[in-house]
């Protein structure tokens, strides 16, 4: 078997790590960027730490702020046209997934025109050229689209979350600054970080998975279970930094062998409810472990004997046990809510979510084969 491996090409971590811009931009030849960042991250002042590099640096630059927290295809359209009049020649992506996502349908799209409806991008797409060249920031530790090849943009006219796949997305520098993430609320940090969690577990036991994928995932998923609790309710600077770390980890190998169920059923509440990502993973991840681990009780023995849980006199099904057990509790001590219908999601809506999620791009590589009925009794559990 011929196995693929996709990585970015250059990438920073610490704090103020966003300083190397001053060489990295010059270096590269560019001239003037498109700023994409949301505009919470503008009115709080996050953006401006990079603005102030580019003004330092006499470089010139437009900002683009015209975006959801589920990004949608309009956001993306009137991004590709702001960028065209611009006059940029890169894109500088300055925020979480929302605002990476966008700059990936931005920059594929400006230099792959007949992609503009962008609905046609979703799914796997190998499109002709090359993403015009991004330089991503993220600021927060739980998305890692600063490293994967995948983009998620919403479809308002059809309620769908479409999952866009393509190596030609990818940005050409990635710049991990704990600095931008300490800015994170309470709230966004504990549901970005146990969005990573859900990245590193369901790429673990995906069914593509394998040796060189499965060492990152065990890692990331150490490094975020020993460090996401003290970042998000201590602000250690430590504990942040190896969360950036964790993330990006995490993205490095589920970008090259996908995910599972918890993301097919989590890209629905985004679509129909506006429901943020990283909550709907964190509520959504215990259940479906439960679901699969018929299929993967020894991949949950590994992770268990990683973390150092004592397992000792547990058959296969005690340590699955122990293992949900801890997620779990991880996330109520991070104050996720337990059960969809705390997060909006309405009981009849279940089957016509399930009838989605047996449709969305994840869930091939879900470690268990799963039906409408299989997928709808897991949301009736959470719910």
């Amino acid at each position: 078997m011929v196995r693929r491996m996709v990585l970015n090409e250059t990438s920073y971590f610490g704090d103020n790590a966003r300083e190397v811009l001053k060489e990295e931009i010059p270096k590269r030849g560019y001239k003037k960027a498109f700023v994409v960042s949301d505009k919470s991250l503008v009115d709080i002042g996050v953006t401006k730490k990079v603005l102030d590099i580019l003004d330092s640096s006499n470089i010139a630059y437009e900002v683009y702020s015209n975006i959801k927290p589920n990004p949608t295809v309009k956001n993306v359209q009137q991004g590709v046209d702001a960028f065209r009049n611009s006059g940029a020649d890169f894109i500088l992506a300055v925020g979480g997934g929302s605002s990476i996502d966008v700059s990936k349908g931005i920059g594929v799209i400006a230099n792959n025109m007949e992609h503009y409806d962008v609905v046609s991008l979703s799914g796997a797409v190998n499109t002709k050229n090359k993403s015009v060249p991004i330089i991503a920031l993220p600021t927060t530790a739980g998305t890692a689209a600063e490293v994967t090849i995948n983009y998620v943009i919403t479809d308002e006219e059809s309620n769908t979350k479409m999952v866009c796949v393509d190596p030609n997305d990818i940005p050409v520098l990635s710049i991990i600054d704990t600095d931008l993430m300490k800015s994170m609320p309470f709230n966004l940090a504990a549901q970005t970080g146990m969005d990573a969690l859900t990245h590193a577990i369901e790429g673990y036991i995906t069914k593509a998975s394998w040796d060189m994928t499965d060492m990152m995932h065990l890692k990331a998923i150490n490094l975020i279970m020993d460090n996401l609790e003290e970042a998000v309710i201590q602000k250690k600077d430590d504990a942040i930094y190896n969360m950036g770390v964790a993330q990006y980890i995490a993205g490095m190998g589920f970008s090259n062998v996908g995910l599972g169920i918890v993301h097919s059923m989590a890209h629905q509440l985004g679509a129909i409810y506006d429901t943020p990502h990283g909550l709907a993973n964190a509520v959504l991840l215990p259940y479906v472990m439960e679901f699969n681990a018929q299929n993967c009780y020894t991949k949950y023995a590994e992770i268990a004997d990683s973390l150092g849980l004592e397992t000792e006199g547990l058959n296969y099904n005690g340590i699955a046990d122990l293992l949900i057990s801890y997620v779990r509790g991880l996330a109520i001590t991070l104050g996720i809510p337990q059960k969809l219908r705390d997060i909006g999601v309405r009981e009849e809506d279940l089957m016509m979510l399930s009838e989605k999620a047996m449709n969305d791009p994840c869930t091939p590589g879900n470690p268990v084969d799963v039906t409408v009925d299989d997928i709808y009794s897991i949301y009736k559990r959470a719910y």
